[in-house]
């Protein structure tokens, strides 16, 4: 039976107190959750699916309510400013959005928060990672997600679906299996909900995909999407007389990559995710800004005439403190030809990391297409690590989904 539809803030707001009744009384609670970078695309496909499965539950449901589950601390919005500009699209704050700093603290998290009380939703990753993987894994129930298959998600997921497919954006996925059951409660008195909600989908969805024009992400489930959310902004006298797609998608593309007034190490932590592989700890930074971005950001801070030694000395403190084997920071920018280009440092703390991170280089170099960086100045010239070494990123197509896959295989 569909429930009266909502504003996003009042669904959040309905969210965040089954949330705190969960703890409080011992009830069942599903939880939403995206990867441990919280890019904008597990933000919009987290709060999509949350809402429409909330807004029409199935009478098999675990709970009635879908809680949308941001996998950061709530001080860590400050990092995406895409985050900061969207959010008022919506009619929404940074302080609606329901974070880690909603759940118990950790110590207290099994007994307050039972395992067997919850069932957990991915999206936008396939994996339950850290200390929510390590108390909750066996209580997965679902998925919806466009990276690498890495089997960790039972194969029967009964109410929930179990997709795992390419896609530019984990948004579309979400947005074409709701949309049928979507359809089903779209009436006129709910226009406006309706295109609030896809307009805050809307926008990870031409982010990833660079306003439908990346050759090498969209693919037709993205282009279904977008026809699928534009016409329920169009239903909408309102926002349908005021949207236009490539402002939209130029506004929010421009604040993600406005991280000038970011520290260097919130830069590096603002879009990072981490795995063990063979007992070996891997982490991987991705940065909407070029490397020599970055040296001229580490000079700055250090106030010092050879960057390149205060960038190597940043990235080593970063991997040290959460006891890397493998460091790898990767790049997006545009060249001065108005060109996309990537980057990609490898940073090794050990020998047996630095013979993964060569065997990853033999291995890897022609499906990424790495050729030698410009200089050679940061290329092993760091106090403690054991290995370091820069390229030029040829073959764009391929993102953190592909070169995680491939720095994982060589530490197996």
């Amino acid at each position: 039976m569909a429930l009266p539809r909502v504003s996003l803030q009042t669904f959040l707001t309905n969210a965040r107190s089954a949330l705190r009744s969960a703890t409080e009384h011992r009830s069942d609670v599903t939880l939403v959750i995206g990867n441990e970078s919280a890019d904008l695309d597990s933000l919009t496909s987290s709060v999509l699916y949350s809402y429409l499965r909330s807004a029409k539950p199935s009478p098999r449901a675990f709970s009635q309510i879908h809680v949308p589950l941001l996998n950061i601390r709530r001080a860590d919005i400050a990092l995406r400013p895409e985050f900061l500009a969207l959010l008022p699209h919506a009619d929404l704050q940074s302080k609606d959005l329901i974070t880690l700093s909603d759940l118990p603290e950790e110590a207290n998290l099994r007994t307050s928060l039972s395992p067997e009380k919850t069932h957990w939703i991915l999206v936008d990753h396939n994996s339950l990672q850290g200390s929510l993987g390590s108390i909750y894994r066996e209580r997965v129930a679902g998925v919806i997600d466009h990276h690498e298959e890495e089997n960790k998600v039972p194969s029967d997921t009964g109410e929930e679906p179990r997709i795992i497919e390419r896609a530019g954006s984990c948004t579309s996925l979400v947005t074409n299996y709701c949309r049928e059951s979507w359809d089903s409660i779209t009436t006129n008195e709910a226009a406006e909900y309706d295109a609030q909600i896809a307009q805050f989908a809307l926008a990870s969805i031409l982010v990833d995909t660079t306003n439908l024009q990346s050759k090498v992400k969209v693919t037709p489930s993205d282009e279904e999407a977008v026809k699928t959310l534009e016409m329920k902004i169009a239903a909408d006298a309102q926002l349908s007389t005021s949207f236009d797609r490539t402002g939209f998608f130029n506004e929010i593309s421009r604040a993600k990559s406005d991280i000038g007034s970011l520290q260097l190490h919130d830069i590096l932590r603002k879009d990072y995710k981490e795995w063990v592989e063979n007992g070996h700890r891997l982490g991987i930074s991705s940065i909407v800004k070029p490397i020599s971005f970055l040296l001229q950001k580490a000079g700055e801070e250090e106030a010092e005439t050879n960057p390149a030694d205060c960038l190597l000395r940043a990235t080593e403190r970063f991997a040290q403190d959460r006891h890397l084997g493998l460091y790898a920071m990767m790049t997006t920018s545009t060249s001065t030809k108005g060109e996309f280009q990537r980057e990609l440092m490898i940073k090794a703390l050990t020998e047996d990391d630095a013979h993964t991170a060569r065997k990853f280089a033999n291995e890897a170099s022609g499906t990424l297409g790495l050729e030698d960086w410009d200089t050679k100045e940061m290329d092993n010239t760091s106090e403690n690590s054991i290995w370091t070494k820069i390229w030029w990123q040829r073959n764009i197509e391929h993102s953190r989904k592909r070169v995680a896959p491939l720095l994982r295989e060589a530490m197996k």
